[in-house]
């Protein structure tokens, strides 16, 4: 018998893992499943409360996922609970693309009311992030007449055709696939591993947004054709990566110069994951579409596209979504922004900050760990082969993330090699301290 942890706030194990119950109903789930989910490693949920789950053999775990930074709120926080349950009582569904109902009003005007510049804006509901993401691909092109748009390698922004062609994250996401509706290129991200180690200045974060005007618009791609440049303020899928501000800066020059919008990704990065309610306000940035869902209803399925109104102007019919803004969803939608601006917000930054302080002596401690880098709760570090080589170790990585589950600690990768931390933002210190010990005590063994 494994014991970890009697604290009901922190892990604690009481069978090998996989239990009974949950290897049951994994040999269950491979015969009638897709083979396309991906599954680190054999946890089925039971229950979970705050930022611990327990599984069906009643082993607890500390979440540091946060159901893929969706459950801002923790698990089943009581007051999500029970606004869903209120408004379950009411009414369960009427479609707002055809009929009105209050509380999708009353979450779209604090949406708007939320974004950090006061020009009138309006909110498009649908059910998920790829869904937020092909609505904005569709309004761009309606609103500007132009078909081409910009997109950043290790980008990712959803699987349906259109987010997929944006996408630039992981080959297998497009494998099998093509033809991907056309007219995207993709461009560097700011970051790069010499910048990452301090060997270069961070110049050469902005050489990116430098290769629009300088090469692409002048050879393959004309500027009055592109509508739109999709970015995610700190890349997700593609490594908890934060640009500098001068990044952004350029980018939102580049992009009013030559009449193109500016979309932020904020599916990942926002409803306060970063330490304020949307990342992009860590730089600064004006976007004209902000695509959001994850963990706008913490754990209900949401998606929102807030535009400014001015790039919203298509006409009835043109675009709607059965089940977008479901009255349920938005009801806890509701729930989930009363509890981010009363303390999550702020929680996310304190915590996350003390995280990351800490988290940045590895790379002197463990000659395994690279770059460590995030804001607030979306913290990541990568895993190399040693310290002077800085060759990604994907394998090693894994490894960590498999370890990490048989001591109760549930983390995944992101990107090539690093390791993504981002729980809900309920996150207390306590907790932050013992994933963080259980992580060291990882690292420290595989470098002896």
């Amino acid at each position: 018998m494994i014991k970890v942890s009697v604290s009901p706030s922190l892990p604690h194990l009481v069978t090998p893992l996989p239990g009974p119950r949950a290897a049951a109903i994994v040999a269950r789930d491979h015969a009638v499943m897709s083979p396309s989910y991906t599954r680190d490693y054999p946890l089925v949920i039971a229950r979970g409360e705050g930022a611990v789950v327990e599984d069906v053999d009643g082993n607890r775990f500390l979440d540091m996922n946060a159901g893929i930074a969706v459950v801002a709120t923790g698990h089943s926080h009581p007051r999500v609970v029970a606004a869903i349950r209120a408004q379950a009582e009411k009414f369960l569904h009427m479609s707002g693309t055809d009929f009105y109902y209050e509380n999708m009003v009353e979450l779209a005007e604090k949406l708007v009311a939320r974004c950090s510049t006061p020009e009138p804006r309006r909110v498009f509901f649908s059910n998920s992030g790829a869904e937020a993401i092909e609505a904005a691909l569709k309004m761009a092109r309606y609103s500007t007449g132009r078909d081409k748009f910009i997109s950043f390698l290790g980008g990712f922004h959803g699987r349906t055709m259109g987010a997929l062609s944006l996408t630039g994250s992981k080959a297998v996401q497009k494998q099998g696939f093509a033809p991907l509706p056309g007219g995207v290129t993709h461009i560097p991200y700011a970051y790069c591993y010499r910048c990452a180690y301090g060997k270069q200045p961070d110049t050469c974060h902005v050489e990116c947004v430098k290769v629009l005007e300088d090469t692409l618009f002048k050879t393959i791609l004309p500027a009055n054709e592109v509508a739109a440049i999709f970015v995610e303020p700190v890349q997700g899928e593609g490594g908890y990566v934060v640009p500098p501000r001068k990044f952004f800066d350029e980018l939102q020059a580049v992009a009013r110069r030559h009449g193109i919008l500016l979309v932020m990704d904020e599916v990942q990065s926002g409803m306060g994951r970063t330490g304020k309610m949307f990342a992009h306000e860590h730089f600064g940035a004006d976007p004209d579409i902000i695509a959001l869902a994850k963990g706008i209803a913490s754990g209900l399925p949401l998606g929102a596209t807030v535009a400014k109104a001015q790039f919203m102007q298509w006409k009835p019919g043109a675009h709607a979504s059965t089940f977008g803004g479901n009255p349920v969803a938005v009801a806890a939608s509701l729930a989930t922004l009363e509890l981010l601006e009363e303390e999550l917000v702020e929680n996310a930054a304190q915590v996350g900050g003390a995280m990351k302080e800490r988290m940045l002596t590895w790379p002197e401690r463990f000659p395994i760990v690279g770059d460590v880098r995030g804001l607030g709760l979306m913290l990541g570090f990568e895993i190399v082969k040693d310290r002077e080589s800085r060759e990604r170790a994907p394998e090693l990585r894994n490894e960590i993330v498999q370890r990490a589950f048989h001591r109760g600690i549930l983390i995944l990768g992101a990107g090539q090699n690093s390791v993504r931390l981002a729980p809900p933002l309920v996150l207390t210190h306590e907790q932050a301290s013992f994933a963080l010990d259980t992580i060291e005590d990882i690292l420290g063994s595989l470098c002896r």
